[in-house]
């Protein structure tokens, strides 16, 4: 799911102690944490007794306690007030997606073959119903079938994502749905149109986000994901899709999915109408970038992000810190959780990216988050999935303290505004040298992930610093659609003399301020 180069793609080779290894390099490369300990410190909770570590998702009950899906089939029940555990469903497969359901002991569970209602009816703390809500994608039997999910929006309609199959393996029977005929490479490829998969659609509805409506009908909302291991509904009802480097999809994005968007790669346009009588391995690689809705955010690669995963609302109105509103999203590959502040010009999201906590005692594979009730931790399910890592649970905690950081980052006419934590010094803000700035853009083609292209200086010409000292506005010479721009700030300090945490911003620019 990872660049070649990543801990990820290496232990399908050497096994999970290069990925041990690798992960401890990765945290000495990346030096101290993004914030200070002093503002969040992590800890890690021993799981049950007796099972395999494997925490594939987290989600709180409305009994308060957290409630811990495992890869191994099993759900466990935590009180975080006495740290026991408590098993309260097993029988799953592979479930990795957990949902709190209306009524209290009632979730609604992703597992690999279906979406399962799984209850506690007599109020005895052990599942004794489960319900299957949904089944209606098909199953090839292939390593590379993940779902995530389920989220909910206004309206009340269920949403999950499925994962596409390796073309390193074939289906394996019984397949569930149609099996499609069509071959997965071009048979006679030329220059300009598609001849690598990689990974591919064999049965509906692989690489798409489904919409579950409550009457239980089954469409395909959106589709052209690789990997999409993490789906989250803002409270708007708005839902964003967490995808995988790889063939098609240069670095690791977060989508802001819509009914019908195409989302970039082919493979599973193959259950696309207007792809019944056209093979999409043969369609022009520039009528699919035109087609294609691009990301809402990129997160630069092996920097930021390697394998992305769950993402989370910070709906705690403070409680965990100074990001209220803002998207934390889960990274796999390294030991970080990845922050992320949206925008909406010309009526679509685009926005900044940033390092909120990277080592500090974060472990990496870390696949799913959750607030706590109180809104005071993060909760951080780490799973191996099938590739050896470490594995848990870990809590991510407000100290009480803020750290210097940049806030928010948004474009404006003539560059960016930046918006900080707390008050800078205005002197060591206010000098442009302190603001290096950099523009590129990640190729979109079939072959896996993309470098940098086209990496290129942009000169930040003007620096105005507000009195209150909380807002620095940014003058760039050069805005472009289609780049991302790459910020990194140093020298920069706070009136109570420390230092700014940010060491890397990166702006996702699809479309100027009109």
């Amino acid at each position: 799911m990872s660049d070649s180069r990543s801990p990820l793609s290496l232990a399908r080779h050497w096994g999970a102690g290069a990925v041990l290894a690798l992960s401890a390099l990765a945290c000495a490369a990346a030096g101290r944490a993004q914030v200070p300990s002093s503002a969040y410190k992590v800890e890690t909770i021993a799981g049950p007794r007796d099972i395999a570590p494997e925490v594939t998702a987290v989600e709180f009950g409305h009994d308060g306690k957290l409630y811990a899906a495992f890869r191994r089939g099993y759900i466990y029940a935590f009180d975080p007030r006495s740290n026991r555990w408590r098993r309260f469903a097993e029988g799953l497969h592979t479930p990795l997606g957990i949902a709190k359901g209306d009524k209290p002991g009632e979730f609604l569970v992703a597992q690999v073959p279906e979406l399962t209602r799984v209850a506690d009816t007599d109020g005895d703390g052990m599942a004794d119903q489960f319900e299957t809500i949904s089944d209606g994608w098909g199953l090839s039997g292939n390593y590379h079938e993940f779902i995530a999910g389920p989220v909910r929006d206004t309206e009340g309609n269920l949403y999950v994502s499925l994962g596409l199959a390796s073309g390193n393996a074939d289906p394996r029977p019984p397949v569930r749905g149609e099996l499609t005929r069509r071959p997965r490479r071009a048979a006679d490829p030329v220059e300009g149109r598609v001849n690598r998969v990689g990974h591919y659609s064999p049965v509906p509805y692989r690489g798409c986000a489904l919409q579950i409506s409550p009457s239980g009908s089954v469409r395909a909302f959106a589709c052209g994901f690789r990997q999409p291991n993490g789906i989250v509904a803002s409270p708007a009802g708005d839902v964003f899709v967490a995808d995988n480097q790889g063939g098609w999809v240069g670095t690791s994005p977060l989508h802001h999915v819509t009914d019908g968007a195409f989302h970039g790669h082919p493979a599973s346009l193959h259950w696309h109408p207007e792809f019944l009588g056209v093979n999409p391995v043969e369609a022009e690689v520039a009528e699919l970038d035109r087609r294609r809705k691009k990301p809402a955010i990129l997160f630069p690669q092996g920097e930021m992000g390697g394998s992305t995963a769950g993402p989370a609302f910070d709906l705690t109105g403070g409680a965990f810190g100074p990001y209220a509103g803002q998207l934390f999203v889960a990274e796999w590959t390294y030991p970080r959780v990845l922050r992320v502040d949206l925008q909406r010009v010309q009526g679509e999201y685009q926005g900044a990216a940033f390092l909120f906590v990277e080592g500090n005692g974060l472990r990496m594979a870390n696949n799913r988050l959750a607030f706590s009730p109180d809104g005071g931790s993060l909760y951080v399910a780490q799973t191996s999935r099938i590739w050896g890592s470490i594995e848990g649970l870990q809590r991510i905690v407000w100290q009480g303290s803020v750290p210097l950081d940049i806030l928010t980052m948004r474009l404006t006419r003539h560059g960016f505004d930046l918006t900080f934590t707390k008050p800078l010094d205005e002197e060591s803000a206010g000098q442009a040298a302190n603001y290096s700035l950099t523009r590129y853009y990640y190729r979109y083609h079939s072959t896996y992930g993309s470098p940098k292209t086209e990496l290129t200086p942009v000169r930040v010409s003007d620096v105005s610093v507000s009195d209150d000292g909380l807002r620095v506005s940014l003058r760039v010479a050069d805005l472009r659609e289609g780049w991302l721009y790459d910020l990194r700030p140093s020298g920069i300090y706070g009136r109570d003399g420390d230092s700014l945490a940010t060491t890397i911003a990166a702006y996702t620019l699809n479309r100027l301020v009109d």
